[in-house]
């Protein structure tokens, strides 16, 4: 009886392609929905720092040091990850970094959390009031508006991996370097941003950064090869660096008192929106033509960042009106004023 029950027992399963394909992309939306949280814990703290000490610029290029810095040691480790790891042990991995973050969950310096929430700048209302005050925050507009711009890149992500391995036939591994060199390349201008940003108003440096920028890609109009490619990205790298740290200064001294977090979450999660967005837009663009489709997106993302020119004139002037370090007076009455007519 028993063996007759055994051998019709139903066979196990088999786990299909089309449920595996749901679980990566279900995790991988998980894990970019906790990441964002992370990130806006982070960048919101740094931006309520930096509004307090008066040094969003310093702050925006140290964080941008460290953020590039990990993006490279990323990319480097994915080639090897990519040829020696099985997909299983790239996981376990990763998982495993990733788990050392809950670790400065408990480190909580004086120096940095001991007054951080007792200052003006950190002052909230109800959460209606502070709905409100974030709507009516008006310098919030542009600086969305200029991130969003300057994070879309149609073709300059996916498209780019696909551009270097099919059509120029380079190695799996050639992307990984490509992106590597690049970020490597964002590090000096990224610091010569701290070293200006306490000479110059941040008026003058956004417009420095953005006419250096706008231009970035259009070494890759002229590459025909791997090498070629990897010797572009060094020159995108110089020329974007500046920008990289001025958009996040702006979104710093844009953050209304006591939403930090809520618009630099926004900022932050305007990046892997604008580029996924970017993903789609660039494929329908080299889709026109299958010779001159990646030419056609080089040009898509220079006319984006040119778009952010006409954006700067519409920060209100007293926001970028002063260098790191220097009071500005019109703008703490403005953030006073504004605490105070949401508490009425």
């Amino acid at each position: 009886m028993f063996s007759d029950a055994k051998r019709w027992r139903c066979p196990p399963r088999k786990r299909t392609r089309f449920s595996t394909y749901t679980g990566l992309v279900l995790g991988m939306l998980f894990t970019t929905i906790s990441y964002s949280f992370v990130a806006a814990a982070f960048q919101g703290l740094l931006a309520l720092v930096g509004q307090e000490a008066l040094m969003p610029g310093r702050l925006s290029t140290l964080s941008n040091i460290f953020i590039v810095i990990a993006a490279i040691l990323g990319y480097l480790a994915s080639g090897w990850m990519a040829t020696d790891l099985s997909p299983r042990q790239v996981f376990l991995l990763v998982m495993a970094l990733t788990a050392i973050l809950g670790v400065f969950g408990f480190w909580k310096p004086r120096s940095v959390f001991s007054r951080a929430y007792e200052n003006p700048h950190a002052s909230r209302t109800s959460f209606l009031s502070d709905v409100k005050r974030l709507v009516r925050h008006r310098a919030i507009y542009p600086v969305i508006l200029i991130n969003m711009l300057w994070f879309f890149t149609p073709g300059a992500n996916t498209l780019m991996q696909y551009f270097l391995t099919n059509q120029l036939h380079a190695s799996d591994a050639a992307y990984a370097n490509f992106s590597a060199i690049l970020y490597a390349g964002f590090l000096p201008t990224t610091l010569l941003y701290g070293f200006l940003c306490t000479r110059f108003p941040a008026r003058k440096l956004l417009w420095l950064a953005m006419i250096v920028g706008v231009p970035q890609f259009i070494p890759l109009a002229f590459i025909h090869s791997g090498s070629q490619a990897l010797l572009a990205a060094v020159f995108i790298g110089l020329m974007g660096g500046l920008a990289n740290a001025a958009v996040i200064d702006i979104a710093i001294r844009a953050c209304p008192p006591g939403l930090q977090g809520t618009l630099m979450m926004i900022v932050m999660s305007l990046y892997p929106f604008s580029s996924r967005v970017g993903d789609v837009f660039g494929s329908w663009i080299f889709g026109l033509s299958p010779t001159r489709g990646f030419l056609y997106c080089v040009v898509a993302i220079t006319i984006t960042y040119a778009l952010v020119l006409p954006l700067i004139p519409l920060l209100p002037k007293q926001l970028i009106a002063t260098a790191d370090g220097e009071p500005n007076p019109e703008e703490e009455a403005s953030m006073l004023a504004e605490i105070a007519g949401s508490e009425a």
